[in-house]
């Protein structure tokens, strides 16, 4: 008997090894995973920045903590959560924490890339006398209560913002791209850049927005000035930061170069048309690296180093004439 089982066994064995290379085998789903197969492996079109909470009763370490709990738990719930602090594109998560008697009630707010609240919930009730010890299983035990609850609030969020555009997540047609206002320059600088870059990323062919409402991509810039040793000239740097509505960072364009000094005190003029001119060309390149452009041949989903350097008009005699290219890319930092 014992004999004739293993025999069996045997046969039953051999027979399904030997399924996959039968041809006339029914696969109804080859080629056709079902209608909703597409909708589930499409990734969010967002992502939730965590930073560490001011307001919830905690010291800086376990403000940390509970916020890599939070960012851990909502990870397993399939929410894409990172503890950073937001990128232009990405929606956050604040926290705040109340007092009621002898428990500490958690409240999480959820606010999109315009900072506008979407939706709040409160956390269960914690005993105070274990929220001021703030041990990393409270914290967990509090993260694990609040994922479900956030996730609730995302989908509600999404579900709103789809119903009332629908073409927000559409990748067709050209790249849209979110411009805030450039920091950090002198003078008129924050202006002139920004209005330079808006136009000049349009004559590259991508649609420029105001606000981060259906823009899949962003940039931002931060100009630094250093006075260089001896105090009669200073070193402009221009970074400009690419950035993926799912929070990637695609790549930066940074420009370096020295003019005179306080030549950048008041108005930037032709330097910024210059400067945001070249940088526009980088940015299109990081762009179009990570697939903006489907219908241009060899767009990959890759970050993308590119990078000009900063280019002076030369008919000022004020200004020295433009070094040669300083390009330099910044390799996008790791998420932490």
């Amino acid at each position: 008997m014992i004999r004739l089982l293993r025999s069996l066994r045997g046969a039953a064995l051999a027979a399904a090894l030997a399924l996959p290379g039968c041809g006339d085998l029914p696969q109804p789903f080859r080629g056709n995973p079902g209608g909703m197969a597409g909708t589930l492996a499409a990734p969010p079109a967002y992502r939730l920045a965590v930073p560490p909470p001011a307001e919830a009763l905690l010291g800086g370490a376990e403000a940390r903590g509970f916020a890599e709990a939070l960012a851990a738990a909502l990870l397993a719930a399939e929410v894409p959560a990172s503890v950073t602090e937001p990128l232009p594109l990405d929606w956050r998560l604040s926290v705040r924490a109340e007092l009621r008697g002898a428990a500490v009630v958690p409240r999480y707010v959820l606010s999109d890339p315009e900072g506008r609240e979407q939706g709040a919930a409160a956390g269960a009730p914690i005993p105070a006398r274990d929220w001021s010890k703030a041990g990393p299983e409270v914290l967990r035990r509090a993260a694990r209560d609040a994922a479900p609850r956030i996730a609730d609030l995302l989908l509600r969020a999404e579900a709103a913002r789809k119903s009332t555009d629908p073409s927000a997540l559409a990748a067709a047609g050209p790249p849209r791209i979110f411009v805030p206002p450039v920091r950090g320059a002198p003078g008129d600088g924050n202006q002139a850049l920004t209005a330079r870059l808006r136009e000049a990323l349009a004559a590259q062919g991508m649609i420029v927005q105001e606000v981060t409402e259906g823009a899949r991509f962003a940039v931002t810039g931060q100009v630094d000035v250093v006075t260089l040793p001896g105090g009669r000239t200073q070193r402009v740097e221009i970074l400009w930061t690419v950035s993926r509505r799912d929070g990637e960072d695609l790549g930066r364009v940074l420009q370096l170069n020295e003019v005179p000094m306080g030549v950048l005190d008041r108005f930037w003029g032709d330097i910024a048309f210059a400067a945001a001119t070249e940088a526009a060309g980088g940015v299109r390149t990081v762009v179009a690296n990570a697939g903006g452009f489907p219908g241009e041949p060899g767009a990959t989903e890759t970050p993308a180093r590119a990078g000009r350097g900063l280019a002076l008009p030369r008919e000022r005699d004020a200004l020295p004439p433009p070094r040669a290219d300083t390009a330099e890319a910044a390799a996008p930092a790791a998420a932490p």
